[in-house]
């Protein structure tokens, strides 16, 4: 029962990967169509060529029998007669031509019964001066000129038949080459959109996602897993719908030339058709465990190369080594087992396919020795049973493969069925202006559940103010950044800018009107240039000023091609102090209303800090400032610092009225002053 169960879950989770895979081709009904079409006209060609040469040989080829009226005129003159093969009805007296011992033999003056019935098991066992005798006839030896004089008819008719096998490969060749293109170009389009598609919604997820998916896992869905689409799109499916088809030509052309043969070809049909179903099923299973496992490869080497120094730090290297062999070997016995699948699947199929046309040849060869099958039909049906089989054997790889697609689209639907929890109003409040004022009132933030990083938090920032928080690690602090530019919503309470709660406004208002510098700064492979802009239309001079006002530019001019200077992945070649100048001028650049810091100061050294120091009091001049600081001293300044401890606000205050509280901030001070 559970294995019903489960097959109809899967049965109903195929169908809607089929219903989803297919919406991508919608947009190109017309190519596939074209391809649909080019496939039923190469499987017709493919019919058509073993037809044409088993016509060849019953026609022409094996077709020196045909009896020969000799008349008054004609256009065929041999040995005294004229010799004519239309028309015979008119003519008295007859000629043909006689196998006997691989040397052919011309009767003539025969009557019309006589040379029905001559064959070479009928002719005496005699001959002398190149003559043979049948009864009261006698024959002439036929040397190759004679028999090109005699069957000229013959030879004209395979030159015809050559020259439209050719033009058949032709045609063939060329209806391949654009079905290929076509179709490859259809794929390749779609695999764009759906890269696209993958990009943009990963973009638009929130932050929550990122917190709890390995960055190796998102990566691997958009490339190997869309990679193996790419094979579905555009040559798989069409290539299932060409077998396919080919196997429905075939059954019905064998069935109309001779049913007794036909039957003959499909003894071995249900063997094969018996282990496809089993090679489908176990393809399926095991592309599912090689994508998982690809996956978990990506994402092992995505981490320990970000995390490189820290593993060569702490000597790792031999243990990061085991771990990677482990999921390495894993991968790599999966795919053995796929490998060992297919190897089993092909020669098993072929041994199948060599009984049946041992059957198909012992059975066809019999017909033919007893007159009831002509050696070109034999021809073609042994031809097509080899095209019968083919794909048949195709389809079952084809499904190995469609298999791994699934796989692949399964893990791709999943990451495209992620939503986003930041769900902006269909019509949001556009500010003509963003001043900077923002209120928090009884809010309360959990990540996971109930686990309440923020609780009850209220205070209002005026615009143009600069407030700090301060607290001990875990005491809520970057939370309370995170939620001003709405990467994640408050379960309870509310935060208001300019009066409005955020949930009203435009996410993309929002979060423009916010400048973050973090302590940890991202820098992209690119020029500083483009590091600055984020390649948004921001002007060169505009960059250059920002650079100047933050003391960035201090470091940039002394670069070889300065702001053209390429950066290397993560900013590696700058020092941490110049990496965050250049998060000071990027901030700046985009002209922020808000500024929000989260120990932009840290583990600078001295001479840097003190161009950090310049640059943010030029740049939180006008402008509401959000600050979180260990070191306090770099908030002193603050017009307001807030005391956060276990998610709750225990003091609220400047500097001065702080430390004459003598709570927790001047323990703090206390703690940092004398340390």
């Amino acid at each position: 029962m559970a294995k019903i169960v489960e097959e109809k879950i899967e049965t109903k989770v195929s169908y809607n990967l089929t219903k989803r895979l297919y919406q991508y081709i919608k947009p190109y009904k017309t190519s596939l169509i074209i391809g649909i079409i080019l496939v039923l006209a190469i499987s017709a060609m493919e019919l058509l060529k073993p037809m044409l040469i088993g016509s060849a040989i019953d026609d022409y080829i094996e077709k020196y029998d045909k009896i020969y009226g000799i008349c008054d005129n004609s256009d065929l003159y041999f040995k005294g007669h004229y010799l004519t093969v239309t028309n015979i009805e008119d003519c008295d007296r007859f000629a043909t031509i006689v196998l006997y011992q691989d040397e052919y033999y011309f009767f003539d003056d025969l009557d019309h019964n006589s040379s029905i019935m001559i064959h070479d098991s009928d002719i005496n066992d005699f001959s002398y001066d190149d003559t043979l005798y049948y009864k009261q006839y006698s024959s002439i030896r036929l040397s190759s000129d004679d028999l090109k004089i005699l069957r000229n008819d013959d030879i004209r008719g395979i030159r015809v038949i050559a020259v439209i096998y050719v033009i058949v490969l032709i045609a063939n060749a060329f209806c391949n080459f654009l079905q290929t293109y076509v179709l490859q170009k259809m794929g390749q389009n779609i695999i764009y959109n759906i890269r696209q598609q993958l990009f943009d919604h990963v973009n638009s997820l929130p932050l929550r996602f990122f917190d709890t998916h390995p960055i190796g896992q998102v990566v691997t869905r958009i490339t190997n897993d869309v990679e193996a689409l790419n094979e579905m799109y555009s040559r798989i499916l069409i290539r299932l719908f060409q077998s396919a088809v080919k196997i429905i030509g075939l059954v019905i052309v064998m069935l109309s030339i001779d049913l007794k043969m036909a039957l003959y070809c499909f003894i071995m049909v249900p063997f094969i058709g018996l282990l496809t179903y089993i090679f489908k099923n176990i393809s399926r299973r095991v592309s599912r465990v090689i994508r998982t496992r690809i996956s978990i490869l990506n994402t092992f080497l995505s981490e320990n190369i970000s995390g490189m120094r820290l593993i060569q730090i702490f000597t790792n290297e031999q243990r990061k080594y085991e771990e990677f062999k482990d999921k390495n070997t894993k991968l790599f016995k999966a795919n053995l087992y796929r490998l060992l699948v297919n190897a089993s699947f092909r020669p098993i199929i072929y041994f199948i396919a060599q009984i049946g046309l041992a059957i198909v040849l012992y059975n066809g060869a019999k017909d033919v020795i007893g007159g009831y099958l002509t050696i070109g039909t034999l021809y073609i049906f042994t031809n097509y049973i080899s095209n019968l089989y083919e794909p048949i054997q195709d389809m079952a790889e084809q499904f190995s493969t469609l298999q791994n697609a699934y796989a692949s689209s399964e893990k791709i639907f999943r990451l495209l069925d992620e939503t986003n929890d930041i769900v902006e109003k269909t019509d949001p409040v556009i500010l003509d202006n963003i001043e900077g004022n923002i209120e928090f009132k009884h809010v309360w933030f959990a990540y996971e559940n109930d686990d309440y990083v923020l609780k009850d938090v209220s205070f209002t920032i005026e615009k143009g103010k600069k407030v700090a928080f301060v607290g001990a690690t875990g005491a809520g602090k970057t939370s309370i950044l995170s939620l001003i530019g709405r990467y994640y919503d408050i379960q309870k309470g509310q935060i208001l800018v300019d009066g409005h709660d955020i949930k009203d406004l435009s996410i993309k208002q929002l979060r423009k009107a916010i400048g973050m510098v973090l302590q940890d700064v991202f820098v992209f492979n690119g020029t500083i240039y483009d590091n600055i802009t984020l390649l948004d239309d921001i002007s060169k001079e505009k960059v250059i000023e920002s650079a100047k006002f933050t003391n960035a530019d201090h470091f940039i001019e002394k670069l070889p091609n300065k702001y053209e200077e390429v950066m290397s992945e993560r900013g590696s070649t700058l020092s941490m102090g110049q990496r965050q100048l250049l998060s000071f001028a990027r901030t700046l650049a985009h002209d922020p209303k808000i500024l929000v810091m989260d120990e932009a100061t840290a583990n600078i050294d001295s001479e840097t800090e003190l161009l950090i120091q310049d640059a943010l009091e030029k740049m939180m001049t006008n402008k509401t400032t959000i600050m979180v600081a260990h070191r306090l001293s770099t908030i002193q300044h603050a017009d307001k610092i807030i005391v956060m401890h276990k998610g709750r606000i225990v003091e609220m205050g400047n500097h001065q009225e702080l430390l004459a509280l003598n709570g927790m901030y001047k323990k703090l001070y206390d703690l940092q002053l004398y340390a």
